[in-house]
């Protein structure tokens, strides 16, 4: 058999092996903010090569979305002073994708090796800075509407209006763990409790724990911190985030801050982008 042969039946075998299933047990968050006057040179790049080439053409990586945080939704984000965004308004493009439980390390295998082959085809737009970009392990997922309504496997693909990236340190790694238990029974359902008329405009947040990158990663992305303390929360909105934010989203750092478990870093809203125009890209700055 001759080598093109040989690497063609090994799609075959690593196919009939290992899990396979639909859960979301980990994802690629990543924020990203092009360098001024790049952002639609970079929207096109990401959107007509990278978010393909380098995202959903990989191995488990099943789902994905991009979202985009307008000026005006900049300006809403806090606190001033985050650990995550500096300054806060920092990163106005976010993508987030869906690994399928148990492939992590072979997905990992899989995007070291073809972002190498981008960046040596010249693929790799410089012009940006990642802001926060890390890969996740899925924690918890929380409802508002109990078993009715998508599935965190469907977040990414379900039509949601926007998103909310909230970023929260625990106040040290040995208090993670009730951190995440205070969120999954009490703060989260609260939140949610309710309907899109008398309750929460989210109908669903997924909890995740970042993983270390592995140390083969490109240059230009900066190796992840608060592995040990971080939980990254995406609330999945069925309104534009812009509509009663002070109400539904203005407190969350106060609430945290008074449970006594940890700090929030970052509260962003987001909106969807829509794929194959360049909008929204003029209201960026």
């Amino acid at each position: 058999m001759d080598d093109e042969g040989t690497r063609s039946e090994v799609y075959a075998e690593l196919a009939g092996v290992g899990p396979y299933g639909v859960r979301p047990g980990h994802a690629l968050i990543t924020m990203v903010e092009p360098h001024p006057g790049h952002e639609y040179a970079y929207n096109r790049w990401y959107e007509d090569d990278h978010y393909i080439a380098g995202a959903m053409a990989m191995p488990w990586m099943f789902a994905g979305r991009r979202w985009v945080a307008t000026r005006d939704l900049q300006l809403l984000r806090y606190p001033a002073k985050s650990a995550v965004a500096r300054p806060v308004t920092t990163g106005c493009y976010l993508s987030t994708y869906w690994v399928t439980q148990g492939r992590y390390d072979e997905h990992m295998k899989w995007t070291v090796g073809i972002n190498r082959r981008l960046n040596r085809d010249g693929r790799v737009y410089q012009d940006r800075k990642h802001v926060f970009t890390a890969f996740q392990d899925h924690e918890a997922t929380v409802y508002r509407d109990g078993a009715a309504g998508p599935r965190d496997f469907h977040a990414l693909d379900h039509p949601y209006r926007g998103l909310v990236l909230e970023v929260i340190d625990a106040e040290g790694p040995e208090r993670r763990a009730e951190l995440l238990e205070w969120l999954r029974s009490t703060h989260l359902p609260q939140r949610l409790a309710g309907t899109p008329d008398s309750g929460s405009p989210a109908a669903m947040v997924t909890v995740f724990r970042p993983t270390p990158l592995p140390g083969d990663r490109m240059s230009y992305v900066k190796q992840v911190e608060g592995v040990d303390t971080r939980l990254t929360l995406l609330w999945f909105l069925e309104t534009d985030p812009r509509e009663a934010w002070e109400e539904r989203f203005g407190e969350l750092d106060r609430e945290v801050a008074a449970s006594g478990l940890g700090r929030v870093e970052l509260v962003a809203p987001f909106i969807p982008t829509v794929p194959g125009t360049d909008r929204y890209v003029a209201e960026l700055r």
